[in-house]
């Protein structure tokens, strides 16, 4: 049975980075020249409004898909995710440069319980999503390789797929079931034909306006709420099912990354703030060993929580509303966990909870 071919989606930095759109327009021209690939072009996803078309077209994409974008890649598939453009993420050979300042942030030689995380909501399509950060080679050619490598591991899950359901047909057969057709219409989760003609160019690259908004990892979150505690703005909610979404993401105040730094399991992420560990880099398996959340997230203005208040304090004067200091929404970080040695971060709102306050 025919497949389709891979959708490849480029998506474009913010501004007009005359570097950055060298890039771009060389990845494209390249990946043109590919008949096996279709190729789409949309502004930067993390702007794009539900009812923009390119977020409709890539949610239109049935098969497997490839995005290239200013994110990491973990951000950037949670991020299409929370739009309803779910998939399997796909693993990627190519990585960005070693950062030895990086990997010293990280502390390692403490394991920890690792807690439950609540995965992904609904079905999950039998397709798979590979996410690329364009910032991680400033070469064209490197991306246009693992793009090629890619659509070859997916041609190669393809033909295995399509070689089990040959080997099914006679048992379908026996048991007095129809053998599937080429006229059938596809399934769901069958990868689509050709991308819908109907999205032009010029509509998939409307303009959009910047945004700000924290993109939840489900792969990470244990829905502790404690974010729903902390914020203070109306952004967050619960789902029919009490799961933890971000139900009023334009009532965020730009900028401020404060929930992301009270999260235990660093599952909210704001895909353009300047620290990697909020944006979204991998920091690591953070339910299997113990994160010095004090420097990851804190930097040297001080411990995580305390920095969140003072983020979360400085939007609510903004606001024209009254600093709350370390009196609401305070988490009870891993109480579910038994009493061990502490960290500084436990310590401190151990103390507030003898005070009181």
């Amino acid at each position: 049975m025919a497949r389709s071919r891979v959708t490849v989606v480029l998506s474009q930095a913010p501004g007009k980075h005359p570097g950055k759109r060298a890039l771009e327009e060389s990845i494209v021209a390249a990946l043109l020249m590919e008949p096996d690939l279709e190729v789409s072009v949309v502004p930067n996803l993390y702007d794009l409004h539900p009812d923009h078309t390119g977020l409709l077209f890539l949610g239109s994409v049935r098969g497997d898909m490839v995005v290239l974008s200013w994110l990491y890649p973990r951000a950037a598939f949670w991020l299409l995710d929370r739009n309803g453009i779910k998939g399997r993420f796909g693993a990627t050979q190519l990585k960005p440069p070693s950062d030895d300042e990086d990997e010293a942030d990280v502390e390692t030689d403490t394991p920890v319980e690792k807690p439950e995380p609540i995965g992904a909501s609904g079905n999950i399509p039998e397709r798979y999503i590979y996410t690329l950060d364009l910032r991680d080679s400033n070469k064209y050619e490197d991306y246009i390789a693992e793009v090629k490598r890619i659509a070859a591991e997916c041609r190669e899950r393809w033909e295995a797929q399509a070689q089990t359901s040959a080997a099914a047909s006679p048992t379908l057969l026996q048991l007095g079931l129809a053998k599937p057709t080429s006229a059938a219409p596809a399934a769901a989760n069958e990868p689509s034909p050709e991308a819908p003609r109907a999205f032009t160019p010029e509509a998939l690259l409307a303009p959009t306006g910047r945004r700000w908004y924290p993109v939840i990892d489900y792969n990470r979150c244990t829905n502790c709420l404690e974010c729903l505690d902390f914020c203070l703005f109306g952004v967050y909610g619960v789902d029919a099912f009490d799961r933890i979404i971000v139900e009023n993401q334009d009532q965020c105040k730009k900028g401020c990354p404060a929930c992301s730094r009270v999260c235990p399991q660093q599952a909210i992420m704001f895909p353009e703030y300047k620290s990697p560990a909020i944006a979204g880099a991998d920091t690591g398996p953070v339910g299997g060993l113990k994160i010095d959340l004090s420097r990851l997230f804190g930097g040297d203005s001080g411990d995580a929580l305390a920095l969140a208040v003072q983020e979360r304090d400085r939007e609510l004067v903004n606001d024209g509303r009254a600093a709350v200091g370390m009196t609401v929404g305070i988490p009870k970080r891993q109480a579910h966990k038994p009493s061990g040695p502490q960290d500084e971060l436990d310590k401190l709102v151990a103390d507030l909870d003898n005070l009181e306050l």
